[in-house]
């Protein structure tokens, strides 16, 4: 972990996020005082290739009635 005051943080910001991207963490002070913690950001996953959702599907057992007819009932039972 890094700690830098203020001024320091304002004159060397790219050089922190720099090291803030590959993993550290970067605390800024205030007169000695700790004020703020800069990290990375969690990166969003990557969305499911369609070719797994498919193979996936395939494992998946078939439904006894037609869906309309599941809905229907459904609807008619009060769900």
């Amino acid at each position: 972990m890094v700690t830098v005051n203020l001024a320091r943080a304002k004159a060397h910001l790219s050089e922190l996020l720099d090291k803030v991207e590959a993993g550290e963490k970067v605390v800024i002070t205030r007169h000695g005082r700790p004020v703020a913690h800069v990290s990375s950001v969690a990166r969003p996953k990557q969305p499911p290739r369609l070719e797994a959702l498919a193979e996936f599907r395939a494992t998946m057992p078939g439904l006894r009635r037609p869906s309309a007819e599941l809905l229907r009932a459904a609807r008619n039972e009060g769900l």
